[in-house]
């Protein structure tokens, strides 16, 4: 960004900093949960959307909630642990909408049931790593190719307060919930240390990196004990939602956000404060 670039920014009312009319962002994993909470956001402040996962009806089929809501929006089908699916992912979106300006490398998760040390498998370690680590690496290195050519853009990588901790198999004792194993917590940790080698080796031109690490959100169908345990483990005494994602992926996609990077963005109602 130039010294005439933030002037200009300095400048913006605080209502404009969090404007993204004529952004273009992608959000892998983006067709349910967090990532569609993500993508709303970010579509409801005026950027172009582009949901990407490996169900290419799912992506189509959220794209056009946003559309009815006056969002323009496009799915696409992508498997961010090919990397040619990854490349193509990110050609297709320059190519409909001429840039790039937030990559959102939520695809994640847990490939098959976890396995803990000492009884652990080989396989499930390896596919989990691959999803979340080699995915979010895959995913940012594409994004990063058209970011550094416009001087500008944001990555925008999903950990986990597993990433930073380790969890408590007792926590999960009842409730019918499965614990991230080794694979999972391994996985998150090195992503948000990669976030930092992003932020570092892309800051010079004009590109921020930072991490989300949300606390537990459950779904609406989980357990009940779970639902109970999430809310009352939690500073604020209730449960995450997606939506409580909405704030720290605005502020990082955005002008408000611009002189942040290389960090990790805790949110989890305060669960880990103790």
């Amino acid at each position: 960004m130039t010294a005439s670039n933030l002037m200009e920014v300095h400048q913006l009312e605080i209502q404009n900093l969090f404007d993204l009319n004529g952004k273009v962002a992608i959000i892998t994993g983006g067709a349910t949960h967090l990532g569609f909470a993500m993508a709303s956001a970010l579509g409801e402040l005026g950027a172009n959307i582009v949901i990407a996962s490996r169900r290419r009806d799912l992506c189509v089929k959220r794209s056009n909630e946003l559309k009815s809501k006056g969002i323009n929006s496009l799915g696409i089908g992508c498997d961010v642990t090919d990397p040619i699916q990854v490349d193509q992912l990110v050609d297709q979106t320059v190519s409909e909408y001429g840039r790039l300006d937030v990559m959102v490398c939520n695809a994640g998760g847990a490939v098959k049931p976890a396995t803990f040390v000492p009884n652990g498998d080989i396989e499930e370690f390896v596919s989990t790593m691959e999803l979340n680590v080699n995915g979010t690496y895959l995913s940012a290195n594409s994004a990063a190719k058209i970011m550094v050519n416009q001087r500008s853009g944001s990555i925008i990588t999903i950990g986990s307060i597993h990433g930073s901790l380790t969890n408590d198999k007792r926590f999960y004792d009842g409730t019918g919930f499965h614990r991230g194993g080794a694979s999972y917590q391994t996985a998150k940790a090195g992503i948000i240390n990669f976030t930092r080698y992003l932020a570092m080796e892309l800051g010079e031109f004009g590109v921020n990196a930072n991490c989300i690490s949300p606390g537990m959100i459950p779904k609406p169908d989980a357990d009940v004990k779970m639902l109970d345990k999430c809310m009352n483990s939690t500073a604020l005494r209730r449960r995450g939602l997606p939506s409580d994602l909405k704030g720290v992926v605005a502020l990082l996609a955005s002008e408000a956000g611009s002189w942040i990077t290389g960090q990790n963005f805790i949110v989890d109602g305060g669960f880990t404060i103790w």
